[in-house]
């Protein structure tokens, strides 16, 4: 049974945040609301809780495709090549807000991501999201949570969420209505960003 609680995103309850952070630390699975839609998150250093992820997705963890959410750009030197001013620029213009950029992995990437070339760099305009990742001190690994609806993609609904995922995770937070459309990918990786999927966030500003 996974536990519910209930964080305002216009100012995240500290001891709400807390109780998240202890959860993801012991290896826990989280449902998280960002600024596209809900995502399924654990802490980035525990191996444990990413194998559980993977299984749940059904992929193997070393060529799963999951974004790592960060609260800033302070973490990117851990995990991505040195970018150049440009790629800085785009970075900064656009984050945060509702984009995954693909950028050159680095060598200090976790164990079972060291033969990637690429990782995905979340920075969501979401205060839940952000105080979460501040406070465990590194980047969780995120994945969309998608529906079996046809219709709909993705489930907005946080009671609906925790009826479906309620036996595979430690902890729903109810957010508020998530979005259903997801963050735009734009791939940063090569000498010209590359649109992957349009989504959420405007091309406009590049």
């Amino acid at each position: 049974m996974a536990e519910f609680i209930r964080i305002y995103e216009e100012n995240p309850n500290p001891k709400e945040i807390e109780r998240v952070v202890a959860i993801l630390k012991r290896g826990g699975l989280i449902i998280y609301p960002t600024d596209t839609v809900y995502g399924l998150g654990c802490d980035i250093t525990n191996i444990k809780a990413l194998e559980r992820i993977a299984r749940i997705k059904g992929v193997k963890l070393e060529k799963a495709n999951f974004s790592f959410v960060c609260h800033d750009l302070s973490h990117l030197s851990d995990y991505v090549k040195q970018i150049d001013n440009t790629t800085f620029k785009i970075l900064k213009r656009a984050l945060p807000g509702p984009y995954t950029f693909i950028l050159p992995g680095s060598n200090n990437l976790p164990n079972p991501f060291k033969k990637k070339k690429t990782v995905g760099i979340r920075v969501p305009k979401n205060n839940i999201a952000i105080e979460i990742v501040k406070l465990l001190g590194n980047p969780i690994i995120s994945t969309s949570i998608r529906d079996d609806d046809e219709v709909l993609e993705y489930t907005t609904d946080p009671e609906l969420i925790l009826e479906k995922w309620d036996d595979l995770v430690d902890l729903v937070i109810d957010g508020g209505y998530g979005d259903n459309q997801a963050s735009t990918v734009i791939d940063l990786s090569e000498d010209e960003p590359i649109v992957v999927r349009e989504g959420k966030g405007s091309l406009e500003i590049f």
